[in-house]
């Protein structure tokens, strides 16, 4: 039998061998792998990775992946998401949400032919077509949501180019499964 402080060392020990086993572990995993993967990317300031309590958020410049009052992504947008993409695929117990977002800009006459006629359907596009994109590349489907919100949560002002731009995005936020 263990003297009371004996236990305690031993429990002491073992904790952080506990504390590794836990759901924030695989997530933790991911992150490291995704900053990894995207160096370059995050180091234009494409691409932006945050560990957040108990996700991930993945923030692309829209800049990258639509051109601008557009939701048909270009090859070199194609591309990144395609780096992202195998990490993605490997860990089926996250939900992935994909939001997309924009600017306050007016949508213009050659969307509204198309049907786009609102913010918040040009931003369900955008995250349609990146939801779309991933699962084209291996990511489980029933693992992903596509929401878009239009020119809500602006991260920036919008009453500049630069601002503008920043909130014309697509957010990838990864969360772990309820422990």
């Amino acid at each position: 039998m263990l003297n009371p402080l004996h236990r305690r060392h031993v429990l002491m020990t073992m904790l952080p061998a506990v504390l590794l086993t836990g759901c924030g572990t695989a997530l933790d995993q991911q992150y490291q792998q995704l900053k990894t993967s995207m160096g370059a990317e995050i180091s234009s300031q494409q691409v932006h990775v945050e560990r957040l309590q108990g996700a991930i958020k993945v923030v692309v410049n829209s800049e990258l992946l639509f051109p601008s009052g557009g939701y048909q992504m270009p090859p070199a947008a194609a591309a990144t998401i395609a780096k992202m993409a195998p990490i993605l695929a490997a860990q089926i117990q996250e939900h992935i949400n994909v939001d997309g977002y924009t600017d306050n800009t007016p949508i213009g006459p050659e969307l509204a032919r198309q049907g786009v006629t609102t913010n918040l359907i040009l931003s369900q596009k955008r995250a349609d077509t990146v939801m779309s994109f991933l699962i084209s590349q291996g990511v489980n489907p029933s693992m992903l949501s596509a929401r878009g919100f239009g020119d809500a949560n602006p991260v920036a002002p919008n009453d500049t180019t630069a601002g503008r731009a920043q909130n014309r995005r697509v957010e990838l936020t990864l969360t772990a499964p309820s422990s």
